[in-house]
């Protein structure tokens, strides 16, 4: 995460965002911006989130929104190359800060995109841990030909989505896949061709699908941990749905950020997205550690 001192609304490039609006009540909405934050970031170490932060950047307002620096995947980063140039100037604090993850063993590789191939991080790539692969959204700020180099680089599938609708221009604004199998998502953010996409890998019974309200409040750019799921806001019938398939609801209002076109998922980067293979190494890894460690003890003794 990256805290918002800088946050505000300076250039335009999605439809969201208002320059002139957010100048007229800057200083309330800034103040604003930072309490949201602090709310979203309290809730997530009551979650039981680790959480590593990014320092701020007076002339960087855009990132504070950390899930567009990059995929991630096995302690694996692909580094985000921008569509836009205004948010290009993030690329050298983001290479700066995950050879920093790297240097402290956070991060164990660290790739950057091919240039002039323009894929914009977790906010367009999706990690499905159920059915192990990612869901690539591509029409606005990433490139079709982004997926190959997800394929190549991550060793899994990428399923590309055409967005349709300017207003959902990152794939994590209109769908959210949940640990479980269950995928929430606006069908009027997609194309036709898109849409059929997503039926052919998701049951009937796993899809929970918005209204253009809990759209429009970005309740698809959720963070989910465990069974937790927290979101900016939704409405009384989809928290239902959520309960009813066994979440705990967790709503910290982020609407500060909805005038740049951002909710939780985007001022988050999940840094330990890991296949099942990868989990399974892991903890045989630990496990042998801990019983090294018990030995030593016991010889010790």
């Amino acid at each position: 995460m990256c805290p918002p001192q800088y946050f505000a609304v300076t250039y335009s490039i999605n439809p969201w965002m208002d320059p002139k609006a957010w100048a007229e009540s800057g200083a309330t909405l800034h103040a604003t911006a930072l309490r949201q934050w602090d709310g979203l970031h309290r809730a997530l170490l009551a979650s039981g989130a680790e959480i590593e932060t990014l320092e701020a950047r007076p002339d960087l307002p855009d990132l504070v929104f950390t899930a567009n620096a990059a995929v991630v995947l096995n302690r694996k980063a692909l580094l985000a190359c921008f569509f836009h140039p205004e948010r290009r100037r993030e690329q050298p604090v983001i290479v700066s800060a995950f050879r920093s993850l790297k240097a402290r063993g956070v991060i164990d590789e660290i790739v950057e995109m091919p240039a002039g191939i323009a894929l914009e991080g977790a906010g367009d790539c999706i990690w499905d841990r159920r059915r192990h692969l990612f869901w690539m959204g591509c029409g606005f700020r990433s490139e079709i030909a982004a997926g190959r180099i997800v394929e190549e680089q991550f060793g899994v599938p990428c399923v590309p989505l055409a967005l349709a609708d300017p207003s959902f221009y990152h794939l994590d604004t209109a769908f959210c896949a949940l640990p479980d199998g269950d995928v929430i998502y606006y069908p009027r953010a997609f194309t036709p061709e898109a849409l059929k996409t997503i039926h052919s890998h998701v049951a009937p019974a796993r899809r929970i699908v918005l209204d253009r309200a809990d759209a429009a409040r970005f309740a698809a750019n959720a963070v989910c941990i465990g069974r937790t799921i927290m979101m900016s806001s939704c409405s009384v019938a989809l928290r239902r749905t959520l309960e009813e398939r066994g979440y705990d609801v967790v709503k910290a209002p982020l609407h500060a950020f909805l005038r740049s076109g951002g909710s939780a998922c985007c001022l988050t980067l999940r840094l330990d997205h890991a296949t099942d293979a990868a989990i399974a190494f892991t903890s045989v890894r630990k496990s042998e550690s801990r019983s090294k460690t018990a030995a030593k003890a016991l010889f010790a003794g």
